[in-house]
């Protein structure tokens, strides 16, 4: 799947049109459409965005990734740059002393994945209920 198929078929699964891409990326909507269709390729930078408001990453829009990373709503700026501090983290992986296959390695990379998103949520909400006061109170319970 070409970068232009993948990030016209994010655009509408997330229910953006093209304007909406452009709008919020400063340029023209033709222009996304020939990125769609491969006809122009997009600046780092504009796909750096793109993947940002695709909730993606630039490797899945890239194709280095078969399955899309998707990146909740809910995640700061700081959170995706972790996130995509830890995908570019590309040391080998090792069990029981042996290299991982690449499946395999797609394999964990996907579970990672997953556990850091859930981690990340976790933390907030804690954040969020401690901040508010309904901790629970250890003296009473």
């Amino acid at each position: 799947m070409s970068l232009g198929t993948r990030i016209k078929q994010l655009r509408i699964e997330r229910g953006l049109t093209q304007q909406d891409i452009a709008t919020k990326l400063a340029m023209g909507r033709s222009n996304v459409g020939h990125i769609e269709n491969d006809r122009v390729t997009p600046t780092s930078e504009d796909l750096q965005k793109m993947a940002d408001l695709l909730n993606t990453t630039t490797d899945y829009l890239l194709g280095r990734d078969a399955a899309p990373a998707t990146i909740p709503d809910w995640a700061t700026y700081k959170d995706k740059r972790d996130f995509k501090k830890l995908l570019e983290e590309d040391g080998e992986i090792m069990f029981d002393g042996v290299p991982l296959s690449e499946a395999d390695r797609q394999r964990v990379m996907d579970v990672l994945t997953g556990l850091f998103w859930e981690a990340k949520q976790m933390n907030k909400h804690k954040k969020k209920t401690e901040s508010k006061g309904d901790a629970p109170d250890d003296a009473n319970g």
